[in-house]
């Protein structure tokens, strides 16, 4: 599993890091991944971040 960021979408409004804050996390300089391939047990919450997030910013891929 991978997870890519369009950062030129983002908006850097937090709503990933609330939802998957072990892959996502949101400085001031702007959104930070932490995990572009986090294990297959957070698959779940970032799914749910990536239906949640406004911008539609975040894609998942297997």
């Amino acid at each position: 599993m991978k997870v890519q960021v369009d950062l030129d979408t983002c908006d850097g409004n937090g709503v990933c890091m609330s939802i998957c804050h072990e892959v996502f996390d949101v400085r001031e300089d702007g959104l930070h991944v932490l995990q572009e391939q986090p294990p297959e047990q957070l698959r779940q919450q970032l799914k749910g971040a990536e239906v949640s997030c406004p911008t539609q910013a975040i894609l998942v891929k297997d």
